[in-house]
């Protein structure tokens, strides 16, 4: 079982940067590939990033935060990190960690385990 906790979530203004952060506990992180989601008021929980598990090069964005979001692991330190530069209000959301054993996917339902979330707000 694996407990999930995100951290990093505030107000920024269009334009700046924040650093969300996972951190896992109650398992072995190494084998859990990791993804972050997002939900806006009124809209689905969508893809947004998600690594593997045995190789941080292996890594995948959606189109709309690509070039402008880097997600990234630290196994020693159970804690999976989603920089986010060049924020737009339109990254306004709940941001989840999702974390699940085997290959990382883009697929919501493929995750096991979620975070509580945590609020992310661009202003323009």
């Amino acid at each position: 079982q694996v407990q999930l906790a995100e951290s990093g979530g505030g107000l920024v203004q269009a334009g700046g940067s924040l650093r969300l952060s996972c951190a896992a506990s109650g398992a072995t992180f190494i084998a859990y590939a990791t993804g972050w989601f997002r939900q806006a008021p009124g809209k689905e929980r969508e893809f947004v990033a998600a690594i593997s598990w045995w190789s941080s090069s292996r890594t995948y964005y959606a189109e709309s935060v690509k070039g402008r979001f880097t997600i990234s692991r630290d196994n020693k330190a159970n804690t999976v990190y989603l920089q986010m530069n060049s924020l737009k209000p339109e990254d306004t959301a709940v941001y989840y960690c999702a974390a699940r054993k085997g290959v990382a996917t883009v697929t919501r339902d493929d995750y096991d385990y979620w975070g509580q979330g945590t609020q992310v707000t661009v202003s323009s």
